[in-house]
């Protein structure tokens, strides 16, 4: 599997496609760790592991551009907080 580095090297469009195949191959092993017998079972490890970096490197990313003003929150992010307190008051 790929390296921290590696993955530090891509896109932010590209770790997330990245991220959504390896999410798919990781529901296809699991699928097949069911059904009949894994060829390498230390693969699920391997993808987990992979799959937890590239979410670290995205997080990193997000954290980075919020702290450099670059990003503002997201108005469904701003209205949940909202809509629990009208909840609350009713």
């Amino acid at each position: 599997m790929r390296q921290i580095s590696e993955i530090r090297e891509k896109t932010t469009d590209a770790i997330e496609a990245d991220l959504r195949e390896a999410q798919r191959a990781l529901f296809d092993m699991r699928t097949q760790a069911v059904t009949e017998k894994l060829e390498s079972p230390s693969r699920l490890r391997e993808t987990r592991r992979f799959i937890a970096r590239m979410k670290t490197v995205l997080r990193e990313r997000q954290l980075q551009a919020l702290k450099k003003g670059q990003q503002q929150p997201a108005p469904a992010e701003q209205a949940a907080p909202q809509q629990k307190k009208e909840e609350a008051g009713r």
